[in-house]
């Protein structure tokens, strides 16, 4: 090749390069926008554009590891015992919950521990689960569970990439908001497509009947849904949640993603879990998928030990596929939590759990109200508070000036955009429904609590919010 014509190719790839990079952006940032240094950052990491050729740092984390890491940012990683984390999306650990069961401190390893275990799991802990499901929901039932419809998985992230990679060629539908996590899931499998179904914020983004029956005839077959909702802390039950069952039975596979069935406000505080295993008929045929595990009603997350119940021939493959996605879970962990399944002593366990996280979440319902805020409905599930932004001052009035405003206060949150679950890209920052929301968690500690909230306190004081609260407020005290 002469000199000439490598020139010439030169030329041509410059221009190709040059066009590239033209279009990396699909359209100018507003004035706004362009002001604020934190959707710079959210751009940066979000929009695409690829600063090492094979890598797509927009996979790399969730929302609330992005909030942790402009969190470290402004010292968090030093001193987080300064910190009041309020984005946080596990419940607290410690042993001074009234009621509750001791968590273990040691852990006897067997031999067995030291050796790779099954990638379903260890068979008695299967049957634990198993016999959890049938005493709590399967009571009068002819259709039982057994071990052979339980897999155990390293955390619920790994149990929902199981499932996915085994789901045929679907439609798969997901509503909005919903949990962070969902979103690199949806966008990593190719053998399902996926079908955003927005839910109303009038309604209080209730996931109705009638919705889901109309998936179904549009030909979704595949549902997957958070149960009770995060991030707007509610619940469907029955009889909704059979009618919605009833409607998908031989017609649709639903994916119930259980974490935070143990934090339900609906029963005075009686230890009752909400479950679709209630309204399972034959648990070898409804194609309900339900993953739960340690994380959040045991209140143990770096356990990373969860489950998946199901019919046999789902958790079957389930169970193979783990083989070449994760591995399997640790087997001391699992031998250590075989006992702490035990139906009564999970119930009581769960009456403990729902009585110090209602009083929480009054707590932080009042003192949001009280700070200004309209809060139409207190949460009736979860730890998690959907909050508005929009009546504040339109310099914090967006899910992520805020949380910026709250880092300055050394407070975290996570948010609104983060639970809009749009894994195709095709929807902008500013046209998201969830653009001028936070999701704020009740899950630490009290005293964190009442940090996070005077911190919260303090930005609306900076930004001259809910002017005529304060001074009402002022005018109490004197």
């Amino acid at each position: 090749m002469t000199s000439q014509a490598v020139s010439k190719d030169n030329k041509k790839l410059d221009d190709v390069t040059a066009q590239g990079q033209k279009g990396f952006s699909k359209q100018e940032p507003s004035s706004k926008e362009q002001n604020s240094d934190i959707h710079t950052k959210f751009r940066e990491c979000h929009e695409g554009h690829k600063a090492h050729a094979g890598l797509d740092p927009s996979r790399a984390s969730t929302g609330v590891v992005w909030t942790s890491e402009r969190a470290y940012e402004h010292g968090f990683l030093e001193h987080p015992e300064q910190w009041a984390n309020l984005g946080q999306g596990a419940p607290e650990v410690e042993d001074d919950i009234e009621g509750s069961f001791k968590r273990p401190t040691t852990l006897n390893i067997s031999m067995a521990g030291r050796e790779y275990g099954p990638t379903a799991g260890i068979k008695p802990l299967r049957t634990a689960v198993a016999d959890l499901y049938n005493a709590h929901h399967r009571e009068g039932k002819e259709s039982k569970y057994t071990w052979e419809n339980v897999c155990i998985v390293p955390g619920g992230r790994a149990g929902l990439i199981r499932i996915a990679a085994v789901l045929g060629n679907a439609y798969l539908g997901f509503f909005i908001p919903d949990y962070t996590a969902y979103n690199e899931m949806l966008s990593l499998f190719r053998n399902f497509s996926a079908i955003p179904i927005p839910l109303s914020r009038e309604d209080k983004y209730h996931i109705h009947a009638e919705k889901i029956l109309e998936e179904v005839k549009r030909g979704t077959s595949v549902i997957l849904t958070s149960n009770p909702r995060n991030p707007t802390g509610e619940v469907v039950g029955n009889p909704e949640l059979a009618k919605i069952q009833d409607i998908c039975r031989k017609r649709a596979t639903l994916i119930m993603d259980e974490f935070y069935g143990g934090y339900n406000y609906t029963s005075d505080c009686d230890g009752t879990v909400i479950s679709a295993a209630d309204n399972v008929q034959d648990v070898d045929e409804d194609d309900v998928l339900i993953i739960d595990g340690l994380t959040k009603r045991f209140r143990l997350p770096g356990w990373r030990v969860a489950w998946i119940v199901g019919p046999k021939d789902f958790i079957k493959a389930i169970g193979s596929c783990g083989s070449y996605l994760d591995g399997g879970c640790n087997v001391p962990f699992q031998e250590a939590a075989v006992e702490m399944l035990e139906p009564t002593k999970v119930r009581d366990e769960m009456k403990a759990l729902q009585r110090h996280f209602m009083d929480k979440r009054d707590y932080v319902v009042g003192r949001l109200r009280d700070m200004g805020f309209t809060i139409p409905y207190s949460p009736t599930s979860t730890f998690y508070l959907w909050l508005d932004l929009e009546q504040l001052p339109k310099e914090i009035n967006d899910g992520l000036n805020f949380f910026q405003a709250c880092l300055e206060e050394k407070v975290i949150v996570v948010p609104g955009i983060f639970f809009d679950l749009n894994p195709s890209r095709r929807r902008d920052l500013f046209d998201s429904p969830c653009h001028h929301f936070v999701r704020v968690s009740y899950g630490p500690r009290m005293d964190h609590l009442k940090a996070g909230l005077d911190g919260v306190e303090r930005v609306l004081k900076k930004w001259n919010a809910f002017p005529e609260k304060r001074k009402g407020a002022q005018g109490e005290k004197n």
